[in-house]
Order: C-alpha cells, then sequence, then structure tokens
C-alpha cells in the first residue's frame, strides 16, 4: 500500500467514526426530544478537532510501522496518486456544494442555527467519506 493510500484510509476510518460518535451522541442527548434543542456546539467542535488531530496521528503512526515492516516503502507521489487525488477531491466537492446550496436554502428561510450548522458538517462529512472511498476505489481498481 502507498503513503497516499494509507493517508486516504486514515482518514476514512477517522471521518467515518467521528461522524457515527458525533450522530449518536446529539441522538442520545435529544432523548427524544427536538434535535434543534440539543446543545451541539461544543461538541461538534470537538468532533471536528479530535477527528482531524486523530486522522494526523493515526497516519503519522501506520507510516511508521509500515516504514519498520518494508523500509523501502518511501513517502513519494507520482502522476497516479495526484490523479487519484484530483478525482477524489472533485467526488468530494459535489457534497459541499449541496450542502452550500442546502445551508443558503436554509438561511433564506430563517431555519434555526441547528439545521445550518449540521447541513453544512454532513456536507463535509459526506465529502470526505464519498471523496475517500472514491479515492479507495480508485486505488484497487484504477482510474478510468
Amino acid at each position: 500500500m502507498v503513503y497516499t493510500e494509507r493517508n486516504v484510509w486514515s482518514s476514512l476510518i477517522v471521518s467515518i467514526f467521528g461522524v457515527s460518535a458525533y450522530i449518536v451522541f446529539i441522538l442520545q442527548r435529544a432523548a427524544g426530544g427536538p434535535l434543534a434543542e440539543v446543545e451541539w456546539v461544543a461538541p461538534m467542535l470537538w468532533t471536528i478537532g479530535l477527528s482531524i488531530a486523530l486522522a494526523i496521528l493515526v497516519s503519522i503512526l501506520w507510516g511508521i510501522f509500515a516504514g519498520l515492516r518494508d523500509p523501502s516503502e518511501g513517502s513519494t507521489t507520482d502522476v497516479r496518486d495526484r490523479d487519484i487525488a484530483q478525482m477524489g477531491n472533485r467526488v468530494g466537492s459535489a457534497f459541499l456544494v449541496i450542502a452550500g446550496i442546502g445551508v443558503i436554502v436554509l438561511c433564506a428561510v430563517n431555519a434555526a442555527s441547528f439545521w445550518i450548522a449540521h447541513t453544512m458538517f454532513i456536507g463535509f462529512a459526506l465529502s470526505a467519506i464519498v471523496g475517500g472511498f472514491a479515492q479507495v476505489i480508485a486505488y484497487r481498481r484504477g482510474l478510468i
């Protein structure tokens, strides 16, 4: 597994775990009540910050263990890695655009800040997860 593919896997695993943990946490705090009344700001910011830090940590540790196992495996990238990253970013960007449009619509109808923030949060999450899956598939099956 090449360096960039390991990084994609690290981010993908942490993104899925982080978003899932956040959703479970918020649903538990709601306890059947209205979601918009749940205190969400601090948990969301902690989820984002910890997910970024954990993705970096997992990537570093995975790189160290991979280097110990196979010292010849470097951290260089080639044209294929750049093309796969670009394709994954294009796939993920679609979800950011959809979320951005959703946020504009929610602002236009004066929706609660809970719904506006969570629309963007889910857009970022889907961008990372779907874009990550697209990259993993491209590494495994090749670019079309």
